[in-house]
């Protein structure tokens, strides 16, 4: 590789690099604080919750990469051309190959980690997570001992505890059971404790409540009862491992028996398609930046910046690779559309950089929006000192 390309790839790499990592940092917050419900509820420690957070990163990651690299190819090549240096490199007899190739490397390069993640980390943590939510629903204990709080066990069941004393004995008790339309249950009881072994709370010198439709109200005193929870955890034990959650080889000979499977086969029928173009999108997207910024521009010229076409053509073709996606699920007929799209997309990018071809907004759309941010400037001018003002002469 000459010099010149690779200073090209380590400034194209910095820039791709500075991109991803803020995006990943949104993505990371705003799933951690998806999570703080479920993680406090179920009273889970803190290393629970950075795990939990963690681990919804490789899900996001094929999504992101392919706009992070055709943000920072773009750009790269945009700052290139305003320093004159793709000039200088036209001037001096280099190929366009000189700025093609290293931008490919990187983007073939990220189309293989793409494809590492999508199609074997991704699983793994997809698997985590679910069992994680899960585990965190079934922790029955965790949820009924905390004190002077309403905690919400499944739909129409509500536990409620005073106290929580020494050996397990958890003082004031209330359970609300409205999850039978046919009557409403009220638990009230003094003292109980948690039976593990049995997955049932036993209370202890109590009453329940039974509230009929006609409002008729029956109350009943026990020494004690049990109350039972075992179905209660062991459905929420239950993780259900979907299509996006298997490995690559499973989705290659899925096991006929599988529950999920006899569900809808067709969703993993499109989740190995998905898996097989997905992977393509940092390499087309990086054709697209090329097309959009690779050749040496007069400054003068008045355009839209090449980071904003490329990255709504990127948007473009991306939305509809989702609507595909997301309909082969039901329909067989999408699968070829999944394919045409990263081929047809990279064949029309190759054939306008053989043909020294660029890619830009429709002239008149760009002179609107030239426009449109003229007169907002204009405007603002306008505005400003007096808006600072206020002491003028009457």
């Amino acid at each position: 590789m000459k010099l010149i390309e690779r200073y090209i790839l380590r400034r194209a790499s910095l820039m791709f690099v500075a991109t991803l990592v803020p995006l990943l940092g949104i993505v990371w917050v705003t799933q951690a604080l998806g999570s703080i419900n479920l993680v406090t509820d179920s009273g889970q420690s803190i290393f629970a919750f950075l795990k939990l957070a963690s681990l919804v990163l490789p899900s996001v990651i094929p999504i992101i990469l392919p706009f992070a690299l055709v943000i920072g190819v773009s750009q790269t090549l945009t700052v290139m051309n305003s320093d004159s240096e793709l000039t200088v490199l036209n001037s001096a007899g280099a190929s366009r190959m000189t700025i093609i190739r290293p931008v490919m490397i990187l983007a073939v390069a990220m189309s293989f980690v793409s494809f590492a993640v999508d199609n074997f980390v991704e699983p793994y943590s997809r698997t985590a997570v679910r069992k994680m939510i899960a585990t965190a629903h079934a922790d029955m204990l965790s949820a009924v001992v905390q004190e002077n709080t309403f905690r919400k066990i499944t739909d129409g069941l509500y536990v409620q505890v005073a106290e929580r004393r020494n050996g397990g004995v958890l003082g004031g008790l209330f359970v609300a059971d409205t999850r039978d339309p046919r009557f409403e249950l009220v638990y009230y009881a003094r003292e109980g404790a948690v039976d593990e072994n049995s997955s049932a709370l036993v209370m202890k010198d109590g009453e329940v409540h039974r509230k009929l439709p006609d409002g008729n109200v029956s109350i009943i005193k026990f020494d004690s009862y049990a109350f039972d929870l075992a179905d209660l955890t062991q459905a929420a034990g239950k993780s259900n491992i979907r299509a996006k959650d298997r490995d690559f080889f499973y989705l290659l000979d899925p096991d006929t028996d599988d529950p999920q499977y006899k569900k809808n086969p067709g969703a993993f029928t499109a989740e190995i398609h998905r898996r097989f173009t997905e992977w393509l999108f940092p390499a087309v997207f990086g054709l697209i930046a090329l097309v959009v910024s690779g050749d040496a521009r007069s400054h003068r010229e008045a355009r839209v910046h090449p980071m904003i076409t490329a990255l709504l053509t990127a948007l473009f073709v991306r939305w509809a690779s989702f609507y595909a996606s997301n309909n082969a699920d039901d329909s067989g007929y999408y699968i070829p559309i999944m394919y045409i799209i990263p081929v047809v997309t990279g064949a029309l990018a190759i054939r306008y950089l053989g043909r020294n071809k660029s890619l830009d907004i429709p002239v008149t759309l760009g002179e609107r929006l030239t426009d449109l941010r003229d007169r907002l400037l204009a405007r603002l001018s306008r505005t400003g000192p007096a808006s600072s003002g206020g002491g003028g002469t009457p």
